[in-house]
């Protein structure tokens, strides 16, 4: 992979940040787009720009034929048997917003089960929190073993006949553990449950085949593929959808409306109130041309090494002076890296790297439950993607060498995983 020709697609990666060249490795929040994406979108606007499906002039047409256009290149990405499964939210927050409230009117009943995991961003937590409140379910935790993984014992444990939903993340945003997508959904289905599957952190980084996976609803952002912000995607079966009661009510989404009664277009229109965007489904096929063009192959390889580097240039520089969560590099683990630095909090670490023109993200990552099971207050995250360098890689690790000079190294190593720990949402 031919990484200086991409970054010369990137033209926010040639600025500098106090007076340092650019190393941005925050993609997992979300990642650099190339300039055919932003052209892509420019000209939509300035060339093409109408209201779609609302139009019988030819701009209206060429406006819908773009929208539509995006919504097959979509499908195809996800391997789906055809567009009519694809939703265009603005992001996988939405898209599981909108199946967890969807099912909680339709489906949901008070006892009903929902099973998720340890590992799940906050945007696959906080729905079924709701529901809790609204619906009366019961919402549990599959907990993770010592290297970040899911226990499968806790599976079996945890599904019951009662279990109506199992929902969990692809790729975790802070361990990188890349989950058994087809064993788990072939399990929740021994018992009935419907799997719902946030691919916000796979999508951008291996294939995602939606038939292959076994899902029954899958969900990804745009602006994590290269793609723009405010636009994702909602795959789901088609025979789901459209059993399902619409998400939001407007223009659009309805057949006919009368003072009396309402009538409701079938998906996705059903699932897209009000105007779409165009634009930005426009850029996210564009992104999702270049994603491929690189390979997944190459793309593969090229971020296993860069993990790597780091793992093996921390562990040889800093020993136990630096900390990384998540399996070791392998077919499981994506190139996330959270780690903690001894004696030196996360945000300080970040604010010092930021001075060398080093972008890292450090918090709770919205995945607070999984802070907890950790026993860590936040980490440090570095998540590099196909423009990132090995030069970049050894920048952060001397940034990380200079942090521990500056404290001295001293305080305590984050503690171990409290192996046995079993957290609820709480009320």
């Amino acid at each position: 992979m031919d990484v200086a020709r991409l970054r010369g697609d990137f033209p926010v990666l040639a600025r500098t940040f106090h007076g340092h060249p650019l190393a941005y490795l925050d993609s997992a929040a979300t990642s650099q787009k190339p300039v055919c994406v932003t052209e892509a979108e420019s000209r939509y606007y300035t060339e093409h720009n109408a209201n779609p499906h609302r139009g019988v002039y030819e701009l209206s047409v060429e406006a819908t034929d773009a929208y539509e256009n995006a919504r097959v290149r979509v499908a195809r990405f996800l391997h789906a048997p055809d567009a009519n499964g694809v939703v265009f939210v603005r992001g996988t927050t939405e898209a599981l917003n909108l199946v967890a409230s969807c099912l909680g009117q339709s489906r949901l009943q008070p006892g009903d089960h929902v099973l998720t995991t340890a590992l799940e961003h906050h945007s696959n937590l906080v729905p079924w929190h709701f529901l809790r409140s609204s619906r009366g379910v019961t919402v549990d935790f599959v907990r993770i073993d010592e290297n970040g993984r899911l226990r499968l014992d806790d599976v079996d444990r945890l599904l019951t006949s009662s279990t109506k939903v199992v929902t969990f993340t692809h790729v975790s945003n802070v361990l990188g553990t890349v989950n058994p997508v087809r064993a788990l959904a072939d399990r929740a289905h021994e018992v009935g449950a419907l799997v719902v599957v946030d691919a916000a952190q796979s999508a951008p980084h291996r294939p995602v085949d939606v038939q292959a996976l076994g899902a029954d609803f899958v969900a990804f952002s745009g602006h994590k593929t290269l793609g723009p912000m405010g636009i994702g995607a909602l795959w789901g079966r088609t025979e789901l959808l459209a059993e399902l009661p619409p998400y939001m009510g407007g223009g659009e989404m309805i057949s006919e409306v009368h003072a009396d009664r309402v009538g409701y277009r079938e998906p996705p229109a059903r699932f897209e109130a009000g105007t779409p965007n165009v634009a930005g489904a426009v850029g996210l096929s564009v992104a999702l041309d270049y994603l491929e063009a690189v390979g997944w192959d190459p793309l593969r390889a090229h971020e296993e090494r860069l993990l790597r580097r780091f793992v093996d240039g921390a562990a040889e520089r800093f020993g136990a002076d630096v900390r990384i969560f998540g399996p070791p590099p392998g077919p499981d683990r994506e190139a996330v890296i959270s780690f903690s630095v001894r004696g030196i909090h996360p945000h300080d670490l970040a604010s010092l790297l930021d001075a060398d023109g080093v972008a890292i993200r450090a918090g709770h990552h919205c995945a607070q439950p999984l802070m907890e099971t950790l026993q860590v207050p936040a980490l440090a995250r570095a998540s590099p993607y196909l423009y990132n360098t090995d030069e970049e890689i050894d920048r952060l690790l001397d940034g990380i060498g200079k942090a521990l000079r500056l404290f001295g190294g001293y305080g305590r190593p984050a503690g171990p995983y409290r192996r046995e720990t079993k957290f609820t949402l709480t009320s």
